[in-house]
């Protein structure tokens, strides 16, 4: 596990790199990266917060203006729910509607810059390619269609709530025969990390997405990265 100390940011030190070249002989072998899709893999940010505004009114919770978006970034998950607020009971229902109008709008959606390579490169090196999250199967199949990434992935997983991933990471490694020391996760929330360590996986977390580098290293993910290219050293770190 990487040093809390360190988890802001790469390039590593010395020290770890040598740290690093030493545990990799002996340690449990990384077999699978699961990935996020919003934020992580796909660039929804921008959709998402429209399609959002759009449901405010029928839902009955506050729209998000223009200038508050970078705010929002620095909340966690569970924050973001409750300045909106919007009604527990209503959130199943939200969801469900919110994941419709993003099959809409899924030819419109492009890979995050660089992730496409760093993927390519993970392939390359033997891992098992997954993605585990709270969006629906069929939109995220339509984006890998759309992009030319299915065949870079092995699984994906969809999970019905949006704090319900860790069942859907424990479901997972049970079928796929895997344990958890032998997974990395790769999110862009706070709720992944709280996933992760429910399921007590390994956790990079990425600033490239939903929330900001500020309140993720806040929550603790073992590693926190800024950009795809970042992934293979971060990985390598983690064995």
């Amino acid at each position: 596990m990487a040093n809390k100390k360190n988890i802001h940011q790469l390039p590593i030190s010395n020290y770890q790199l040598a740290i690093t070249n030493l545990t990799t002989i002996n340690l449990t072998m990384i077999k699978a990266i699961i990935f996020d899709f919003d934020g992580t893999v796909a660039d929804t940010f921008d959709t998402i917060v429209v399609i959002s505004n759009r449901l405010a009114l029928e839902f009955g919770y506050k729209q998000a203006a223009p200038e508050e978006i970078e705010q929002i970034k620095n909340l966690s998950s569970r924050e973001i729910i409750r300045q909106s607020g919007v009604s527990l009971l209503k959130l199943p229902f939200i969801l469900r509607k919110l994941k419709h109008e993003l099959n809409n709008e899924i030819h419109r959606l492009n890979p995050l810059p660089g992730i496409r390579e760093a993927l390519e490169e993970l392939k390359m090196q033997g891992y098992r390619l997954g993605i585990i999250t709270s969006n629906d199967r069929d939109n995220v199949m339509l984006f890998l269609q759309n992009t030319n990434l299915q065949e870079l992935f092995e699984f994906i997983y969809s999970g019905a709530t949006i704090f319900g991933k860790s069942r859907v990471i424990n479901r997972f490694l049970k079928q796929a025969q895997l344990a958890p020391e032998e997974v990395i996760y790769v999110g862009d929330e706070t709720r992944d990390i709280e996933a992760a360590k429910r399921s007590k996986i390994k956790m990079i977390a990425v600033s490239w997405g939903f929330n900001s580098k500020t309140v993720l290293a806040e929550h603790n993910p073992d590693f926190l990265i800024h950009h795809p290219k970042e992934l293979m050293q971060a990985i390598n770190t983690l064995k």
